[in-house]
């Protein structure tokens, strides 16, 4: 057994939506918050399109250079997150903020769940449960979801027909597939990854 855990399980979850959209990921230890990032983008098929970053004990960490860039002089700090291991958080149950998209603003809850200490020294993470499909990007934040669902789910509103063009013509919010989110996860640190820019539509029986 290795002396120091090699990955932690950790659940993600957006703020502001019920049920909650969540997914449940195994990530190894020593990834920073930078791959952390791009770990939740891909667990939730974010196209990383827009800034983000993360609020821990009171303290912003994320792309210093993006971040500073505009920023005001009584805006706080910003510290690198590169800097910060995920092995560097001392005990299970801490929880700690992830924000994507300043204008849409999807708050994210993480939680460290339970250190593990693998067999195999993880090489990239895993997705292990989930629920929902994660709304649509640059949908308008939750309000915005909240209309684009009630369209969608009236086709005699007269926006359903754009609506519906827009989100690549189908979208069902009770939709996640664990294998497919799992394939995503594992290529999450791949270089020049694509994204899927709309949900899979389902197969004709």
């Amino acid at each position: 057994m290795f002396s120091a855990p090699n990955a932690v399980r950790l659940r993600v979850s957006i703020d502001g939506i019920q049920p909650a959209i969540w997914r449940r990921l195994v990530i190894p230890a020593h990834w920073n918050l930078e791959h952390l990032h791009l770990g939740i983008q891909a667990a939730f098929n974010w196209w990383n399109y827009h800034l983000h970053e993360f609020h821990i004990g009171g303290l912003r960490f994320g792309d210093v250079v993006l971040l500073e860039d505009g920023a005001g002089p009584d805006d706080p700090r910003v510290f690198d997150e590169r800097d910060v291991q995920l092995k560097d958080f001392s005990r299970s149950g801490s929880t700690f903020t992830y924000t994507y998209d300043f204008g849409d603003n999807w708050r994210h809850t993480v939680e460290l769940e339970e250190w593990l200490w693998l067999d195999v020294f993880p090489k990239k993470a895993i997705c292990e449960d989930g629920a929902f499909a994660r709304p649509p990007e640059d949908v308008g934040g939750t309000s915005g979801y909240e209309h684009f669902l009630e369209v969608m789910g009236d086709i005699e509103d007269p926006e359903h027909a754009d609506i519906k063009r827009w989100c690549g013509g189908h979208f069902d919010p009770e939709w996640f597939d664990l294998d497919l989110v799992n394939k995503d996860v594992g290529n999450a640190l791949k270089p020049n990854v694509r994204r899927r820019l709309h949900q899979p539509k389902p197969k004709r029986v």
